[in-house]
């Protein structure tokens, strides 16, 4: 099982040096994506259950973090920033990033319905219903990618 798990986190180019995972992260991630229990792959490195969702936990988080990181990365690059104040209808927010990409000549290829969802979703708790509850920004990349943050995210 470790064996097979090493052969794929290679085929994939995972290297622990450049990733903000380790590699016991790597191989119980990869081990629990394909359906493997805790307790089977506690069996397989020779550890505990407890252990194993100990380094599966600390692999999601650092896995979060790093998505964070390039989400961030993206907003400070991104042409468009739509800062959508809280009290804002969740309705309205396509047109004001329909009307910031058009002035900064970006492309979107979102129906508002869509971007609606996109925005609802990456924003979380930030959207109650149809109304914007906590400030947000939504970033428009150069190639239409679109990124939502809180703007009291610390």
């Amino acid at each position: 099982m470790i064996d097979d798990v090493e052969e794929l986190l290679a085929e994939i180019g995972f290297e622990a040096e450049t990733s903000v995972l380790t590699n016991r992260q790597a191989q119980v991630l990869a081990l629990r994506e394909r359906d493997t229990s805790q307790a089977d792959i506690a069996d397989a490195l020779g550890t505990s259950r407890a252990n194993v969702s100990s380094i599966e936990a600390s692999a999601r988080e650092n896995v979060e973090k790093a998505r964070e990181t390039v989400a961030f990365a993206e907003a400070l690059r991104a042409p468009v920033r739509v800062r959508v104040p809280a009290g804002t209808d969740l309705y309205d927010v396509p047109n004001l990033v329909y009307d910031a990409c058009d002035d900064a000549g970006v492309k979107v290829d979102h129906t508002a319905p869509d971007l609606m969802k996109v925005v609802s979703d990456a924003a979380g708790a930030a959207v109650s219903g149809r109304e914007i509850a906590a400030p947000i920004v939504v970033g428009v990349t150069s190639e239409g990618v679109v990124r939502v943050r809180h703007q009291d995210r610390d």
